[in-house]
């Protein structure tokens, strides 16, 4: 199973599922958001931001291909281009942080790692420019796929609450620790791997 992480761009904006296409939840503040979906436009909105933020700020998302096939994305960006996070009771995030708008992964794909894999994906791209968090807010009574992602999944991945709330806290995630976990990972397999390939040679012919 072939996996790629590709950067959000216009070109593949037509890959995310049809609803996130043109939804503006994290991308403008209620107001302008409620008047774009009056007017028709959210769709023609989220691609002017993803513009804007492409460059102003660089890439602000990942889309998850299996095999050549969309099967989820990540939203990410610092809190001054997200109108929509001060709405939040427990905001603002944090000033060292990029804030993790949303992320979606279709049903059959789930439960295979590709929601850590987006994780750390997101993680080495902010480390390179001197983020160090990830935060986000969480749902907790999600129930099923919205804009705020669910509490519980930010937790499984890593993330610990910073902001105590009834229904969205703030949580936060360490990019160094995640990283290093990951590294740590890799060397073990490296160290596994190579002991079972360098085996047979040390006995005798």
């Amino acid at each position: 199973m072939g996996r790629r992480l590709l950067p959000l761009t216009l070109d593949n904006l037509q890959d995310l599922p049809k609803r996130c296409r043109s939804c503006v939840f994290w991308e403008l503040d209620p107001v302008s958001g409620e008047a774009a979906v009056k007017a028709g436009t959210p769709a023609l909105e989220k691609e002017s931001w993803i513009s804007a933020v492409l460059l102003d700020w660089g890439s602000c998302g990942r889309v998850v291909y299996v095999d050549d096939v969309p099967v989820g994305f990540v939203l990410y960006a610092p809190p001054a281009y997200v109108p929509r996070s001060t709405a939040f009771p427990t905001s603002p995030i944090s000033p060292d942080a990029v804030q993790l708008m949303t992320a979606f992964i279709l049903p059959g794909y789930q439960g295979q790692g590709l929601g850590r894999v987006m994780v750390q994906t997101v993680a080495k791209d902010l480390l390179r420019r001197d983020f160090r968090a990830i935060e986000a807010f969480g749902d907790v009574r999600w129930k099923e796929p919205a804009c705020v992602l669910p509490a519980d999944h930010l937790l499984a991945v890593g993330f610990k609450t910073v902001r105590q709330h009834p229904t969205n806290p703030r949580l936060r995630l360490d990019l160094r620790s995640t990283l290093s976990w990951k590294e740590d990972v890799e060397m073990a397999l490296d160290r596994l791997l190579g002991a079972v390939q360098k085996e047979p040679a040390l006995r005798p012919l």
